[in-house]
């Protein structure tokens, strides 16, 4: 009897150690490879320049870089004539209009004295004929050509103005087309919606050029305080040079 519990209690030790030592050992654990990601350096994607020539207009609000219209040849080349004579340098945007345009060019507003009307300067240069182009428009930071009252619509040689506006409801474009006799294309509705401009001067002033660099000059421009007559109590002064 002794012997058989002597068996029993042996073979209970043994499976004891037996169930513990399977309690020790762990499956192997399987690592997944490491997978080393290749770092790939960004590039910005290749903007394409438009072609055309380019001027800095430099005033005492800031700095715009403005692109010429190759489809408008003789309003730019004049342009570009003036800029090389440095005419436009120290002249004043005379005339600045909050939510409509901001006009400078008169060369007698480069000693003008505070206070004095200006507006009339450059009306004994030759005028540049009247180029219309009904792919270019009256939207915010494009360039212009002022001009008189002549019937052949064409520019004044010197003064120029660069648009504000403000923005346009679909109902105001459709009145403004019933008023026209003539529709907007979708191009010129979105930008009129989106960016703002002045739309009713479409086909009646020459545009030229645009803002592509530093449109935010125009909103302080045409935020200053103005007199009578719209011109800044301050003088806010410019000069032009060519990009090349």
């Amino acid at each position: 009897m002794k012997t058989l519990k002597l068996v029993l209690a042996v073979l209970a030790a043994s499976f004891i150690v037996s169930f513990a030592g399977a309690q020790v050992k762990k499956a192997p654990i399987k690592k997944k490879p490491v997978v080393v990601k290749k770092t790939v350096a960004f590039k910005p994607p290749v903007l394409k320049k438009i072609p055309g020539i380019r001027v800095k207009l430099m005033t005492d609000s800031g700095d715009m870089i403005i692109r010429l219209y190759d489809s408008t040849p003789l309003h730019r080349d004049n342009f570009v004539k003036l800029v090389n004579e440095h005419f436009f340098d120290s002249l004043l945007f005379h005339r600045v209009i909050k939510d409509f345009m901001i006009q400078g060019g008169d060369p007698l507003s480069k000693n003008a004295q505070p206070g004095e009307m200006l507006g009339s300067g450059g009306g004994d240069m030759t005028r540049i004929p009247g180029e219309f182009r009904t792919t270019l428009f009256h939207k915010k930071g494009v360039l212009a050509a002022a001009r008189d009252g002549n019937p052949e619509k064409a520019s004044s040689a010197c003064q120029f103005y660069l648009v504000q506006g403000r923005k346009y409801s679909d109902d105001e474009l459709n009145m403004m087309e019933t008023q026209m006799g003539s529709k907007f294309s979708a191009e010129k509705r979105l930008a009129y919606k989106t960016i703002g401009g002045t739309p009713f001067l479409d086909m009646n002033y020459t545009v030229f050029g645009e803002v592509e660099k530093g449109i935010e000059v125009i909103d302080k421009i045409a935020s200053v305080p103005t007199a009578p007559g719209d011109r800044p109590f301050t003088d806010i002064r410019m000069r032009i040079e060519l990009l090349k």
